[in-house]
């Protein structure tokens, strides 16, 4: 096992990445507020983890659990009351703490829940996704969609610890390890270089699932999030370089209707944009974005965003995102590979002939 940091003073919480970790009770018990627990999970991942969870932690706490519909299509308001529903059912004081089992919409849901509850009660994350383990679980953004807008309705909310079960992706259908790997690749991208030329090294590796390359790989990518976290906890500089991507691969998400695309897809399709724009502001040559094309591909993401989506729309609903300031787009994108910026320095011709590209 594998321990880091996120360095946030006295709220700074651990991550721990390592294979057989759910049942680790000695992980959890200094990490839980009170004498209740409940655990938040969904239909998909109860099956095969719940029960592992529950029992490592029972004899302890008094545990109740909540299992969501699966899917980015339930991640709303309608369905967070449920996990209302169940705290207040049982009794939940304000000393309980909430356990997200599952992927990212799980721990979004959960982090919104107990940043809400009570007016903040302590959660613990237990990402069993290779996308939240390396991206969503870290960091406290949580929240919900709307249907104008993805992740428009949220708080930010630090875990008290995040728990990385490295075994879980054994489990984990190939489609959404690879919309993980688009998160990873991500990291290479805005802000370390040399492990960009990591995973193009690796990145066949990767993909067969190697323990040793996927160990590596998580905590890298762990290392870069809690650095600009620490740095940036709420959003009001470099953390939002993160979002590399994110603002065309959520209009993407927003146009298909959630769930038709998986986060990470739409994120890879984001990226190559965003390579894309760069280059024709002349900040990255044609070499390297057929480079990150290319690394993508490998990784089994696509690269060219929905035929059926005209520019109109994508600069509607681009228009929608949270880094709209003063109703000025910024996006992120980059100078260099390894060095992101957020940037409202793009011609509005430029930006038409990006999106029109297929």
């Amino acid at each position: 096992m594998r321990t880091l940091t996120v360095a946030l003073g006295t709220r700074s919480y651990p991550i721990y990445i390592g294979e057989q970790l759910l049942a680790r009770r000695e992980l959890y018990v200094p990490h839980i507020a009170g004498r209740q627990v409940c655990i938040v999970s969904n239909e998909r991942i109860a099956p095969l983890y719940l029960d592992t969870v529950r029992a490592t932690l029972a004899a302890d706490f008094q545990v109740s659990s909540v299992v969501l519909p699966d899917g980015e299509q339930y991640k709303t308001l309608a369905q967070l009351n449920t996990i209302f529903d169940e705290l207040l059912t049982s009794r939940h004081n304000r000393t309980t703490t909430l356990l997200a089992l599952g992927g990212g919409v799980v721990g979004d849901m959960t982090g919104f829940a107990a940043a809400s509850y009570q007016r903040g009660v302590a959660f613990i994350q237990v990402p069993t996704t290779l996308l939240a383990q390396v991206d969503s679980s870290v960091g406290g953004k949580t929240g919900v969609n709307h249907p104008l807008g993805k992740n428009m309705i949220g708080a930010f909310h630090q875990p008290r610890c995040v728990v990385i079960d490295t075994a879980t992706l054994r489990t984990l259908p190939d489609r959404e390890f690879s919309a993980g790997l688009a998160e990873v690749i991500k990291y290479g991208l805005i802000c370390d270089r040399e492990f960009y030329a990591w995973l193009q090294i690796n990145i066949d590796g990767l993909m067969t699932r190697d323990p040793a390359l996927l160990d590596e790989a998580i905590y890298r990518s762990c290392v870069n999030k809690a650095n600009v976290v620490a740095a940036d906890e709420h959003e009001g500089g470099v953390r939002a370089t993160l979002n590399l991507g994110h603002t065309f691969g959520h209009a993407i998400e927003t146009a298909q209707g959630y769930g038709e695309w998986l986060h990470g897809e739409a994120v890879a399709v984001g990226m190559a944009m965003a390579a894309d724009l760069s280059a024709r502001l002349g900040w990255l040559t044609t070499r390297e974005v057929d480079d990150v094309r290319t690394l993508l591909t490998r990784a089994g993401l696509p690269i060219a965003p929905p035929y059926d989506m005209a520019v109109e729309q994508f600069l509607a609903l681009m228009a929608v995102d949270k880094k709209v300031l003063d109703g000025q787009l910024r996006l992120v994108l980059l100078k260099a590979i390894g060095e992101a910026i957020v940037t409202t320095d793009f011609p509005l011709a430029t930006l038409q002939a990006c999106l029109a590209a297929r």
